[in-house]
């Protein structure tokens, strides 16, 4: 974030030291979430600088937060340390510690004003009207067990940061040719002609394997052809969907699901609103005025109250949302436009309508098959559900799968399980979780299955991987040696062709299918051509007059270099450069502040607690 109110350069150096630094504390989102009490009051220190317990874990959840979002996938404390997570967040704390510690010793700090504006320009803590709200900051800090006082210090210590880290990056430059560099690498422009060699083109026409050729390559390559290891499993498993045609429904119980869920079936029309709230009905009165007289428009009457669009921006809206006589007033409007002043929740205001959304309905009797089978699944779980402990006590009473089977609505199956194998119930992933581990010696016990179903197995027999007989996998062996006969036929012909076209003879004479692709650079893309085409006529050494080979799809292109022109002189291009440029001065700037904390880290001392640590971990398990 930035503090106070800074020239361009100053907020983008500040920019820079953010991204290095990693400031995970500060953003409300996970500060203060933690709280670790006992007599533990640090868990590393730089100096006379302290990393808190809170101050780490907080850190420490908002990275494992940051790469779920990223993955998709959940992550435990202790895959995020042997990830080597907590010591890259440690890292960057100790780092940020060994800073302050820095400021405090030379005394740099910020007036009780600069900490006013930062804490009044946080778009956390603005209200609806887009100013500051106490209410909203208060709000906010209680919720992440924070006080103003202890935040207000945080700010502080972030703004005299700031001040240090901004004076080592402060004038960090590249010359042009760091950009020029980049430029003339992606931009360079090749004029290429190529010839396209098939197996229609072969003189010798399609190999065909023999029975010594598919036997000689069965044997040569048993990787290919080696089935993986086997799990022989019994199971037994009931799914709502076995279930479904004995559930009996009820039409009242249809309708008040319909009814519970109306707003998924019935949408009434909605408008794209952005809402602007005066201080008093003579202020709007005179901003409506401006509007219609063309004098401003309504971006500008944003913009002079200090606003962005997205400060105003109330989504899209019904009139449900929207006080008495604004609702009136805005769907009242056809079309698009500026309405009012009225009186809003807030205040007299200008509403701006950018878009109509339609309204929807979707009947009962249209939604009732849909509804029947969410409600006969459900009740079906439900059946499932309560059968779960007699599933249970009859196995541990000495039934069999089988037996479980006979006597109850479980139905029996086995599998030959591997990694591969698909649909049934090896789609569920509670099945193949259980699967790849289970052993002769587990005792089959009902588990649950992701839709609401149960099922027990037991492991029969491991089959160990083994090659699979030929007479199994013969027409994939000939397949497989036809391939490579077709391939080794095209290079040899397409090599002797290449020696041609490096002699003299123009790609157009060799009788092949050709065509020329003009100006084409490392940033294009040729569709026809296959995969790795770019990379292979751009290649290292590759130069004007030179040809090359690309196989692939089952033919191979006969490639040559007929143009080599310099970047084109466009906006685009020097757009490249001065972007790779302000990157590498950032990329040096990094390091520069990288460094300069090491040197303050090894100067001042680090210690870190590592029982502390593990009682961190411990915690937010």
């Amino acid at each position: 974030m930035a503090h106070g109110k800074g020239t361009g350069k100053q907020s983008g150096t500040k920019m820079v030291v953010w991204g290095i630094l990693g400031l995970l504390i500060i953003g409300l989102g996970g500060f203060g979430t933690a709280n670790f009490g006992g007599g533990v009051t640090r868990v590393a220190r730089v100096g006379d600088e302290d990393i808190t317990p809170t101050a780490y874990a907080n850190a420490l959840q908002s990275q494992i937060r940051a790469i779920e979002s990223q993955t998709g996938q959940d992550i435990t404390v202790q895959q995020a340390l042997s990830f080597g997570l907590s010591q890259q967040v440690l890292g960057q704390l100790l780092d940020q510690a060994a800073l302050d510690n820095e400021t405090a010793k030379i005394g740099i700090s910020v007036g009780d004003d600069a900490v006013r504006r930062e804490l009044l320009a946080m778009d956390a803590f603005k209200g609806f009207d887009g100013t500051f709200s106490t209410e909203t900051y208060k709000d906010m800090l209680a919720r992440n067990n924070l006080d103003g006082k202890t935040f207000e210090a945080g700010l502080r210590k972030d703004a005299a940061r700031a001040i240090l880290t901004g004076a080592l990056a402060t004038g960090i430059t590249m010359p042009p040719s760091y950009g020029q560099v980049v430029v003339d690498w992606l931009g360079e422009r090749r004029t290429i002609s190529v010839a396209t060699l098939t197996v229609a083109d072969l003189e010798t026409g399609t190999p065909i394997a023999s029975d010594a050729d598919i036997q000689a390559w069965y044997d040569a390559h048993p990787d290919a052809y080696t089935a993986p290891e086997a799990r022989k499993v019994t199971y037994a498993w009931l799914t709502p969907a076995m279930l479904t045609d004995e559930v009996e429904l009820d039409e009242t119980a249809l309708r008040k699901l319909y009814n519970d869920n109306i707003t998924s079936y019935v949408q009434p029309e909605r408008r794209l609103v952005e809402r602007l709230v005066f201080g008093s009905e003579d202020d709007a009165k005179a901003a409506a005025e401006r509007i219609t007289a063309g004098e401003t428009s309504f971006e500008d009457e944003v913009t002079t109250r200090g606003l962005d669009l997205i400060d105003v921006d109330m989504g899209d809206v019904s009139a449900d949302d929207l006080s008495s006589a604004a609702a009136t007033a805005v769907f009242a409007l056809e079309g698009t436009g500026v309405v009012g002043p009225v009186m809003s929740d807030l205040g007299p205001a200008l509403y701006r309508v950018n878009g109509t959304l339609a309204g929807t309905e979707i009947s009962f009797e249209e939604a009732r098959d849909d509804l029947a089978v969410e409600m006969a699944a459900d009740a079906a779980a439900r059946l499932i559900a309560d059968q779960i402990e007699t599933f249970d006590n009859d196995l541990a009473g000495g039934m069999t799968l089988e037996d479980l089977a006979e006597a109850t609505q479980m139905e029996l199956g086995t599998m030959d399980w591997t990694p591969e194998s698909e649909g049934g119930i090896a789609a569920y992933t509670a099945f193949k979780d259980v699967v790849a581990t289970l052993s002769p010696d587990d005792y089959p016990a009902i588990m649950e299955l992701g839709d609401g179903g149960v099922f027990a197995m037991r492991l029969d027999a491991i089959v160990p991987s083994a090659v699979r007989p030929l007479d199994e996998v013969s027409d994939q062996v000939s397949a497989d040696w036809e391939r490579d006969a077709i391939s080794t036929l095209l290079t040899t012909r397409a090599e002797a062709l290449e020696t041609d076209v490096a002699a003299g003879t123009p790609i157009t004479e060799l009788g092949l299918e050709s065509e020329s692709f003009e100006a084409i650079t490392r940033q294009g893309n040729i569709a026809s051509m296959p995969a790795g085409f770019i990379d292979a006529v751009f290649a290292p050494g590759l130069t004007l007059g030179g040809t090359t080979l690309i196989p692939g799809q089952g033919r191979v292109i006969i490639a040559k270099i007929d143009k080599v022109d310099a970047p084109a002189k466009t906006d685009e291009n020097s757009a490249i450069a001065d972007g790779y440029i302000t990157s590498a001065a950032q990329g040096a700037a990094q390091d520069v502040i990288a460094a300069f904390s090491n040197a303050l880290r090894l100067r001042d001392g680090v210690t870190v607690n590592e029982p502390a640590l593990n009682a961190v971990h411990s915690q937010i398990q």
